[in-house]
């Protein structure tokens, strides 16, 4: 490069301006230099100009087409951001409430083990079987009437209708405002005939190893209408107890203790398990036959109330991660003094079983005021849930109500303690509050005992709603299905397992008696 000339351009660029160079159009390139070689000599600090001049001669155009008339324009161009953006954050609430859906859907495989894990081998395929359907009639009733029964915009206070079998695609049929301001028709439906199903699933672990299928089935799609006829009443549109001020953010009242009231009026009328209570009046413990699907169950109920409880805000918003968080704060201390009270009352004995319904009544009890209590708050709301559950099951037995999983102790007793909390710890708290939460618990409860009562005993009229007593000591397996959940698996019951003792105590003793 040494000794070779500078280019006139470049020359002229050293000593003039660029608006000078601009002027001057006698100028030129010499023919043996490219463009592209010129920019690279050009200063740094000049090519930095270019994308500068530009800017300002786009806002320069700008403001003189707003003097003209040109910032009509401009506004439509911000409203149509503005709406791309609820439009984009109406498709991400689509997808949370999709995925929190799948989470409360889930939750009936945790029922499911729960209860097969808590009750006796000979009756692991009815229980899973009930689990299993449950949850599909619960969804077809629900699609067929219950969506419209519970929100329906053509109703009354007490009762929704309007748009049966989702036959609406229109928001404000179902009381809703058009998307993105508002979850679509479908995604709603799908949350909600969740919620439905598990109302439905509660019922069935308190009458479980002595139910009729076909009883529980039919009683299944019965349950639905009273759920949804009392939801309404406290989130649909214009249900009196919503105008009256009622308050249940995710279903203390309005799912777990309606589910759980059907539940107690047919353990009520199907009576004890064989061999659950003496002559005097004292309860034999009937034990699990799996603890580990037990546990299993429990640990996939307390990942589904992630969607159970920030599924219900409805929307990802900064909400969500406090809801989860005092949901997970009352689940964890529910167990653990649930736990405690164990150790002490039974004299540093630990039932898993008790520890189980401790973190299940913990995450009842939340759930209806876990968006809008302290996370101080959600702790003494769960402690107290691990109490009363361990005191409830110990009451149901001593007057001869047998619930076989604890499912009355944990959603009917934590659910009404979880509603009151709402007027004790939610940020309307006071007298007044806690007055209005009464009435809600007990307008559901009454309600739903009253028609769960009507069920059972129209049930109970026509087909039955027990099994014959050789039915059930042998086992529903085998009577109601002929199968059995552990074929080639040599698994002993209780029975069994006592009279076993018995003949080795025998054999023990002398030892030519036959165990046969």
């Amino acid at each position: 490069m040494e000794g070779r000339k500078t280019p006139r351009l470049i020359e002229t660029m050293k000593s003039q301006s660029i608006p000078e160079i601009l002027k001057n159009r006698r100028i030129s390139l010499p023919k043996t230099q490219t463009l592209s070689r010129v920019v690279q000599k050009i200063s740094p600090a000049w090519l930095g100009c270019i994308p500068l001049a530009a800017i300002i001669t786009v806002l320069w155009h700008s403001a003189a087409d707003a003097q003209t008339g040109g910032g009509v324009y401009l506004e439509r161009q911000i409203e149509d951001v503005a709406t791309s953006l609820d439009q984009l954050q109406g498709f991400i609430n689509v997808g949370f409430v999709l995925f929190a859906t799948t989470l409360v859907v889930f939750m009936n495989a945790g029922f499911g083990m729960l209860e097969v894990g808590m009750c006796r081998q000979k009756n692991a395929v009815n229980i899973l079987t009930k689990n299993l359907v449950v949850f599909g009639i619960a969804i077809l009733a629900y699609w067929s009437i219950g969506f419209s029964f519970m929100f329906g915009a053509q109703g009354n206070s007490f009762i929704g209708w309007g748009g049966f079998f989702l036959s609406s695609g229109d928001s404000a049929t179902y009381g809703l405002s058009p998307f993105p301001e508002n979850l679509p028709v479908g995604i709603f439906f799908l949350f909600q005939a969740a919620f439905a199903a598990t109302a439905a699933t509660i019922v069935s672990g308190a009458v479980a190893e002595r139910i009729r299928l076909d009883a529980f089935l039919i009683f299944s799609f019965l349950i639905i209408t009273s759920y949804t006829i009392s939801g309404h009443w406290a989130w649909g549109s214009g249900g009196w107890l919503q105008e009256m001020g009622f308050t249940d953010f995710a279903g203390t009242t309005v799912v777990h203790s309606c589910g759980a009231w059907a539940a107690l009026v047919g353990a009520i009328m199907l009576g004890p398990r064989i061999g659950k209570y003496n002559a005097d009046g004292s309860a034999n413990t009937i034990a699990a036959h799996n603890f580990s699907l037990a546990t299993l169950g429990a640990l996939i109920l307390w990942l589904g109330w992630f969607g159970f409880n920030p599924g219900s805000q409805l929307a990802l918003d900064s909400k969500v991660s406090h809801i989860a968080i005092t949901t997970n704060l009352a689940g964890s201390t529910g167990a653990v003094v649930a736990l405690i009270v164990c150790w002490i009352k039974d004299n540093k004995k630990v039932d898993l079983g008790m520890v189980i319904n401790g973190l299940l009544a913990g995450l009842v009890a939340i759930t209806g005021v876990c968006n809008d209590c302290s996370f101080a708050a959600a702790i003494i709301i769960g402690a107290i849930g691990g109490v009363l559950v361990v005191f409830s099951v110990g009451f149901f037995d001593s007057i001869k109500i047998d619930d076989p999983v604890g499912a009355i102790s944990v959603h009917l007793v934590n659910g009404a303690w979880g509603t009151l909390a709402v007027g004790i710890f939610g940020s309307n708290a006071g007298f007044q509050q806690i007055m209005v939460q009464l009435v809600g618990i007990v307008a559901i409860g009454a309600f739903s005992a009253v028609m769960s009562t009507i069920f059972w005993l129209a049930l109970k009229a026509t087909i039955g709603i027990r099994v014959h007593e050789h039915e059930e000591i042998e086992g529903l397996d085998l009577s109601e299905h002929g199968q059995v959940a552990y074929a080639g698996f040599a698994l002993l019951d209780e029975e069994a397992t006592g009279e076993a003792q018995h003949l080795d105590h025998v054999h023990e003793h002398d030892p030519k008696a036959s165990l046969s």
